[in-house]
């Protein structure tokens, strides 16, 4: 990665929020596996940095970067980071997500919890796009993977963890928009969402049904489209799902 000629012969640069541990680090494996290199992402950067080492020897490919999703000055200085190490950026996918007060009473979740949840799930994948999906148009190539979730569909919205549902539903409000913005030009930036479905994680629990391997299957296809791949869609085991 320190020679030019090395970076020639090298495949797309993809950057992943909350690398660090489930289905972000999943996500920069099966990246790394299919010939990208990766920057893996987080705000706890001791704790990425351990997520890089676990890669063993794929890790050649990648790069630990602290980002706080939250935080424009770290995704801009990460942004300036991948560019000196490795390249710009060519696949963002916007995992960093957090599920706080899980109560099914959406009045009795405090406002500041509101704010938490939206900061990270909604604000964060928008201040990460401002960053590196203009670059991506402007060099004529990118892909945006945002991470949602079937609960932030409009048809199954429910009481369930009422700030982390309605995050997710926004997000997958953007990632219409953001597709609609690009969708036709020739800047060649693809946008879609990605339900994972119920996954075991830290955030899902034990009893999670599926995989980590089987949750970032489907936001890895997204990452690695074609061009002439679909744009504006949100998807679940690589097919079309209602918003």
């Amino acid at each position: 990665m320190k020679t030019t000629k090395h970076k020639e012969k090298a495949g797309p640069i993809a950057l992943v929020t909350g690398a660090n541990r489930g289905l972000g680090f999943e996500i920069a494996r099966q990246l790394l596996a299919r010939g990208l290199r990766v920057v893996l992402t987080g705000r706890d950067e001791a704790a990425t940095s351990r997520a890089l080492e676990a890669l063993g020897a794929a890790g050649k490919n990648a790069l630990a970067v602290r980002l706080d999703v939250t935080d424009p000055a770290s995704i801009a200085a990460a942004r300036r980071t991948a560019e000196e190490r490795l390249g710009p950026v060519d696949v963002v996918v916007n995992n960093a997500a957090v599920l706080i007060h899980e109560t099914d009473e959406p009045l009795s979740i405090p406002r500041d919890a509101f704010r938490t949840t939206f900061d990270t799930n909604l604000f964060g994948a928008i201040e990460v796009c401002r960053v590196f999906v203009p670059r991506m148009a402007e060099r004529g190539y990118g892909r945006v993977v945002n991470m949602s979730s079937g609960v932030g569909q409009f048809a199954r919205l429910s009481t369930y963890a009422p700030a982390y549902s309605i995050s997710k539903a926004a997000l997958n409000a953007f990632t219409r928009v953001l597709a609609a913005t690009y969708q036709g030009r020739r800047g060649g930036v693809l946008v879609n969402a990605v339900d994972p479905g119920w996954v075991r994680t830290d955030m899902g629990g034990k009893s999670a049904p599926r995989s980590v391997e089987q949750g970032a299957d489907t936001a890895v296809w997204l990452a690695t489209l074609p061009e002439s791949g679909p744009t504006g869609g949100f998807f679940r085991d690589r097919r079309g799902i209602p918003w």
